[in-house]
């Protein structure tokens, strides 16, 4: 018997759903933003009926998140110019150009500005990757504490974690290799978001699904973390082309 997933689409009613069907135990269901295409991944043995059944159970489930995705407020596409808005941890920022012949660089200053020194002749394209650079670099001065944290708390150790953009999630977490990675996008939420999703990638340390156990897990480190997702997913999404 193949072992290979099994990947095909169906129509339920205006929803489109892609399927994978493969050796798991439960089925998942995801929306994702923007535009909130909807993925499935179902066990093998579930029957073409069952799959169905599960999205119509889930119809209006999904349906409410598609309109919180297409309702959310998204980040107009950046220019990167004098006064433009942008975010760290969660704050607003006016940017703050200034031109230097010297190596590009960013600083956060007291008066509500991110000063950033680049060349005259540089391109919008070319300053928001030394913006995103600096958000690499203040993400990598942040998240060791929080994880060293929480990984005393909640009795694991992450063998290693990385920062990288991500498209459909805010972090990732290899049980297997004990690695976490999180999603750079993170630089722009408030520090109570991060942690939760830090603390989210720990707990799948203990346990890889989102059950009931995963859940108690996720309320006894962090009470309110059904309130930071909320924040999270509330908060401005970046104006870009999101792939599940």
């Amino acid at each position: 018997m193949s072992t290979e997933p099994e990947v095909f689409t169906l129509q339920v009613q205006e929803i489109e759903v892609t399927v994978t069907r493969k050796a798991v135990k439960n089925v998942h269901l995801s929306v994702y933003p923007p535009d909130g295409k909807v993925k499935m991944t179902a066990p093998s043995f579930l029957g073409d009926n069952a799959v169905r059944n599960s999205v119509i159970a889930r119809l209006n489930w999904i349906r409410k998140q598609r309109d919180k995705f297409r309702n959310q407020a998204r980040q107009s596409k950046r220019e990167m110019v004098n006064g433009e808005t942008v975010y760290w941890l969660g704050q607003r920022y006016r940017l703050n150009i200034k031109h230097s012949s010297a190596a590009a660089s960013v600083v956060q200053n007291r008066f509500g500005y991110i000063d950033m020194w680049v060349k005259a002749d540089s391109s919008a394209d070319q300053r928001e990757t030394i913006l995103y650079e600096w958000y690499r670099e203040q993400l990598k001065l942040l998240v060791p504490g929080l994880l060293a944290k929480w990984e005393t708390v909640i009795g694991v150790h992450a063998g290693d974690w990385g920062i990288k953009r991500m498209r459909t999630r805010w972090g990732s977490c290899n049980p297997e290799a004990g690695r976490i990675w999180l999603n750079l996008e993170l630089a722009k939420k408030p520090i109570n978001c991060i942690e939760y999703v830090v603390i989210h990638e720990l707990v799948h340390l203990l346990e890889r699904s989102h059950n009931a156990r995963f859940k108690a897990l996720l309320t006894r480190f962090m009470p309110l973390w059904a309130q930071y997702r909320a924040n999270l997913n509330e908060a401005p999404l970046a104006d870009e082309e999101w792939e599940c």
